[in-house]
């Protein structure tokens, strides 16, 4: 310890001695010297370090007992990583017009070639008025004597001056303390926090994260005061009272900020919009306000995944992010748009935005900022490869200015899109009754846009597969209900709850496969449209639960549960299915499995003990005979309807089953 705390010394001498020291480029540079001279490698312990900043002038400040860790999430798993450093005491690190404070960030922009979207989005949060647009200050960084890049200098989320204003409960609260505010908050879709603790779960299972008051201070009053709060707020918005002043959700909101956060998510095609949302409340103001604007990395069209949907794919340029996003506000923001003021809002307030020169206003950012991070994206990319993909980047390019064209062409075109989609857009429609029409369905997970399938007797999800008859389903109209059988086996989907369960108990089974009853309970289901995208609950009549996708697994062989009947039916994507039709019904099939009117009985066949058998609620009508034939027409057999006939001694094949004035085919 003696002999790092002497390197340290003789570290911090050398550079009292340079004090005019050498920048890599026109930027300012910021050298990172840790106590033990090891690389950073935790997120969560902090490590001591000095640090000196040398200014676009060369002036170099020495800031000794300063604090470094990792920060980010995904973005700390990458080679180029970014950090948040913490000094002493409260420093004006960036000067006159921006915060005071301890804590500040080192953004790497690794995965964002043109290294500023984080900076324009903030200069869009700008132009729009919005209360705190986080800082972009841009340095060349070197940590332990070596090079490692361009990074921004940026705010941490956090309460005070500068950021966001509001009162600071700073102290343990008595019986007679105000805890009307103030509270940051944020949507958060990793839950980055201890349930009870510092974050909670809304009544519709949005994760909410609390930044303020620290989780060392909160006291479970204040905790939930704020969830409740936000669970009102919430409780409203579903309710859809939108025209009624005292029931609103508009009533609990600020409107103008809510408005430009929404379109700060919108213009710059932020899919992480809504998994990361920040907002707050102030104490003695009944309103929630939303912003700032925070994490665009992957926003103006960079993120190469796949799962944006529709024609265009991982292309956001002509894509709503009300319907392609990642999940977390998004639900919230679903249930505005059914609000026709919310609606009208957003495009009288882009329009104004277009007017007022918001596109001109962005390229001049845009170009202003490359010819600053000229010199110095050079450096950057010398020692990290400009046509490397670092994390989800769409595109690659073999020049810093083809990535700047590309956002600055993303931009005219996404706004020429907006312009007419704004307009266009009407309160979604809820998603209609199911009704099948004589096709086999397969029945997708809104989860992961896998099918179910067959493991064994099991009902599972796997990859689709369209030759695989196994994910292809027969929906039987049962009364109010519905059969749902699989088209190789002619099996049910089954529901082996036992006991006396309620919607909310008992779960957890797994759902299987039986011989197709059409009076057993436990194959019934209702069909139930959730949301305004086509989704589907399927609820069982015997348990009263509903048919979830376990985990949310994209893996294979994911298990379909039995489980909970409650109110995140409309939000939890895991208890959400759709319908796509494929082959028309064949003819042996819909024979076998259809009820035969008036009579109310049915013709089945088990594929597993290979029994030919009626099924019905009303023994009574079964005093016929049936006879079987083959495909040739030759009698094979002939049985009571009121027994079973095995068929195991036959050959595999299409049969004929006829009986009084009907016949059907099947296939064994």
């Amino acid at each position: 310890m003696k002999r790092s705390l002497l390197l340290f010394m003789l570290t911090l001498l050398a550079w009292t001695m340079q004090a005019q020291e050498s920048r890599y480029s026109n930027l300012p540079t910021i050298r990172i010297y840790t106590l033990d001279g090891w690389p950073v490698t935790s997120k969560s312990t902090y490590k001591l370090c000095t640090l000196s900043y040398t200014d676009e002038n060369s002036v170099t400040t020495v800031y000794d007992s300063v604090q470094i860790r990792g920060r980010g999430n995904s973005t700390w798993s990458l080679a180029k990583k970014p950090y948040r450093i913490k000094f002493k005491s409260k420093e004006k690190f960036l000067g006159k017009g921006y915060a005071k404070a301890k804590s500040w960030t080192l953004i790497a922009n690794a995965g964002d070639k043109t290294m500023m979207r984080d900076a324009v989005a903030s200069a869009l949060g700008e132009f729009m008025g919005m209360d705190f647009n986080p800082a972009y200050k841009f340095v060349d960084l070197e940590l332990n004597g070596t090079y490692i890049g361009t990074y921004q200098i940026s705010d941490q989320i956090d309460v005070r001056p500068h950021r966001v204003n509001i009162y600071e409960q700073e102290e343990a609260i008595t019986d007679t303390t105000d805890i009307t505010g103030g509270y940051l908050l944020e949507v958060d879709g990793f839950a980055d926090f201890t349930w009870n603790k510092d974050g909670f779960y809304t009544n519709h299972y949005v994760p909410v994260r609390v930044h303020s008051p620290d989780e060392e201070i909160i006291d479970s009053r204040q905790l939930n005061y704020i969830w409740n709060y936000v669970n009102e707020f919430e409780r409203r918005l579903y309710a859809g009272n939108y025209d009624d002043p005292a029931q609103s959700y508009r009533s609990m909101v600020d409107t103008v900020s809510l408005v430009n956060w929404y379109l700060g998510v919108e213009i710059p095609a932020n899919v992480d919009g809504f998994y990361s949302t920040y907002f707050y409340k102030d104490r003695d103001d009944s309103l929630l306000y939303w912003g700032p604007m925070w994490d665009y990395d992957i926003a103006f069209n960079n993120d190469s995944r796949t799962d944006r949907g529709g024609t265009y794919q991982s292309n956001t340029t002509e894509q709503l992010m009300a319907d392609v996003a990642y999940s977390g506000s998004k639900g919230w923001v679903n249930e505005m748009w059914k609000d026709t003021w919310f609606q009208k809002r957003v495009n009288s307030r882009f329009k104004q935005l277009v007017d007022e020169g918001v596109e001109t206003y962005l390229n001049q950012v845009i170009d202003s900022l490359s010819n600053l991070l000229q010199a110095s994206q050079e450096l950057n990319y010398e020692k990290w490869g400009i046509s490397k993909r670092m994390y989800h980047e769409r595109v690659l390019y073999s020049s810093y200015d083809q990535y700047v064209t590309d956002l600055k062409t993303f931009i005219n075109q996404h706004l020429t899109y907006l312009a007419t989609a704004f307009a266009q857009r009407k309160p979604a429609e809820p998603t209609p009754p199911f009704k099948p029409e004589a096709y086999f369905y397969r029945i997708y997970s809104r989860a992961t846009d896998h099918p179910m399938d067959i493991s064994g007797t099991s009902v599972v999800t796997n990859a689709d597969d369209p030759q695989k008859t196994l994910q292809d389903w027969y929906v039987k109209p049962v009364g109010d209900y519905f059969q749902i059988i699989n088209r190789s086996n002619s099996l049910a989907i089954n529901d082996p709850t036992t006991g006396n369960p309620t919607a909310t108990t008992n779960t957890g089974a797994h759902l299987n496969l039986a011989v197709a009853d059409s009076t057993d309970q436990h194959q019934l289901w209702t069909i139930t449209g959730v949301g305004t995208d086509g989704s589907y609950n399927l609820i069982n009549a015997f348990s009263q639960h509903t048919a979830d996708l376990s985990g949310g697994s994209s893996n294979e062989n994911t298990p379909v549960l039995s489980w909970t009947n409650d109110s995140r039916n409309s939000d939890s994507q895991n208890r959400m299915w759709y319908f796509e039709k494929t082959d028309p019904l064949t003819d042996e099939f819909t024979a076998i499995s259809r009820v035969a009117e008036p009579e109310n009985y049915a013709l089945a066949y088990n594929p597993t003990d290979k029994q030919l058998h009626f099924g019905t609620d009303d023994a009574s009508k079964l005093t016929f005979t049936a006879t079987v034939y083959n495909l040739s027409g030759v009698k094979v057999g002939e049985f009571a309807a009121s027994s079973r006939y095995d068929m195991s001694s036959l050959p595999d094949g299409i049969y004929i089953v006829k009986w009084l004035n009907r016949s059907v085919k099947f296939r064994k």
